[in-house]
């Protein structure tokens, strides 16, 4: 699988698209650009891996601000906001429990089916 043609292929920003899963795990790819939502998953963590631009995840108590290669894994149960000033791509690892919004639901929800299906 080549990063650079599934990254192609997503056309809307902040709609993860599934790539593969290992084990009970869904690596997803996305686009970022604007602020998203501020939300948290009670029950799973998730990994953040910026592929390209850079981004930051706001926190109560802090941002974290990462750029190319740059990882972070926010823990179960934490309210976070990412915000990307420019087009940024990520790749997400997620149980295949993970909601997109966590425990919010706002017009940029996807669900799991969008995401397995997005195009």
């Amino acid at each position: 699988m080549n990063l650079e043609q599934q990254f192609a292929r997503v056309t809307e920003l902040w709609w993860p698209r599934v790539i593969g899963q290992v084990n009970d795990q869904y690596v997803k790819i996305a686009k970022l650009k604007g602020e998203f939502t501020w939300h948290k998953h009670d029950d799973e963590d998730e990994l953040f891996y910026v592929v390209k631009g850079r981004m930051r995840i706001q926190f109560e108590d802090g941002n974290v601000d990462l750029s190319a290669g740059d990882l972070h894994i926010v823990p179960k149960g934490v309210l976070h906001n990412p915000i990307a000033d420019e087009e940024c791509w990520i790749m997400l690892i997620e149980t295949v429990t993970t909601r997109h919004t966590g425990d919010v639901e706002t017009d940029l929800t996807r669900t799991i089916e969008q995401q397995l299906g997005a195009s």
